[in-house]
C-alpha cells in the first residue's frame, strides 16, 4: 500500500515478519517510485529512467544496481527502491509479522537529509513546532517538524486520540519524546527522531528488543499491548500511510 512520505515510529514497533524471500518486488521505476515524487511535491520533480530528479536538479538513483539484498545489508546500504520493498499492511493484517518483515526500517539517508536536514547543523530546529499531544487531557507541547506537513497531520492523530475513553489514556500519556537528536542505538545511523519525524508512546507497554529475551533461534516472540482503536487512529489518517514508513504498532522497537 503507498502512502505519503512522511514517519511516525513508535516504542513497541516492529516484531519479525515473513522473509524477504516474500517481498514483493516491482520495477524500480514504476508504483513506488513515482508515489515518492507525489509525497514531496515541494522537493521532487520526477522520475526519469533509474533516477529521481528533485527541483533544485539533484539526481538519485532509484535502483543501485547491487541486484537483492539480505536484510541486514539493505539496512545498512539501501538505495531508494528498497525501501518500498515490504508493504506495510492495514490493521490487524499481517499479524504476527515473519522473520525481517519491517517495514520502514529501511531508510535511504541521503533523501531523507536533503528533505529534513541534518540535526547536527545550525538552522536545524527552525523547520520544528509545537504539536499539542492530547489538547484536552495533556496538553503537553512537543516538537515535529512541519516540513511535508509532518506536524499538520501529527496534530490530527493527537486529536483522535484525545476524543477515545479515558481507558486509553495509559497508552498515550505521556510520550517518551518525538525530537532527540540522536544515533539508533548500536548503530552509526541516524534514528528518525533526529530528523523530528518520530512519536514514541506507551513505554510501560513496549517490548523493545534489546530488553527481551530471544527464543533458542535468536527470534523475538511477538508480543502486543497496544491497544487496535489506537492503532487503527494513526492507520487511517493521511499522515500515517507512508510510501516508505509507519513501523506497525506491535512491539519491538529498532528506530
Amino acid at each position: 500500500m503507498l502512502r505519503p512520505v512522511a514517519m511516525l515510529l513508535f516504542s513497541l514497533v516492529a516484531a519479525p515478519g515473513p522473509g524477504i524471500s516474500q517481498i514483493a518486488v516491482g520495477p524500480a521505476t514504476e508504483g513506488p517510485a513515482v508515489a515518492l515524487v507525489k509525497s514531496y511535491p515541494e522537493f521532487l520533480d520526477r522520475i526519469e529512467g533509474n533516477e529521481l530528479l528533485w527541483k533544485d536538479g539533484t539526481r538519485m538513483r532509484v535502483d543501485d544496481g547491487k541486484g537483492p539484498k539480505a536484510f541486514d545489508a539493505m539496512l545498512d546500504d539501501p538505495d531508494i527502491k528498497d525501501m518500498f520493498l515490504m508493504h506495510y499492511p492495514p490493521g490487524e493484517n499481517g499479524v504476527p509479522p515473519g522473520t525481517d518483515f519491517d517495514p520502514g526500517r529501511v531508510r535511504y539517508l541521503p533523501l531523507f537529509n536533503k528533505v529534513y536536514g541534518d540535526c547536527r547543523n545550525a538552522g536545524f530546529m527552525t523547520n520544528a513546532i509545537a504539536v499539542t499531544w492530547l489538547p484536552s487531557r495533556y496538553g503537553k507541547k512537543i516538537k515535529f517538524t512541519r516540513i511535508n506537513g509532518a506536524a499538520a497531520e501529527l496534530q490530527k492523530v493527537s486529536n483522535e486520540l484525545d476524543r477515545l475513553p479515558a481507558r486509553f489514556l495509559d497508552y498515550v500519556r505521556p510520550t517518551q519524546g518525538t525530537y532527540n537528536c540522536r544515533m539508533i542505538a548500536g548503530t552509526n545511523d541516524p534514528s528518525p527522531h533526529g530528523f523530528g519525524i518520530a512519536i514514541d508512546i506507551a513505554a510501560a507497554h513496549s517490548h523493545y528488543w534489546l530488553w527481551s529475551k530471544p527464543d533458542a533461534n535468536g527470534g523475538y516472540r511477538y508480543k502486543n499491548e497496544i491497544p487496535w482503536e489506537i492503532v487503527n487512529i494513526f492507520d487511517d489518517l493521511p499522515y500515517c500511510t507512508p510510501s516508505y514508513v509507519i513501523e506497525k504498532i506491535e512491539s519491538v522497537d529498532r528506530d
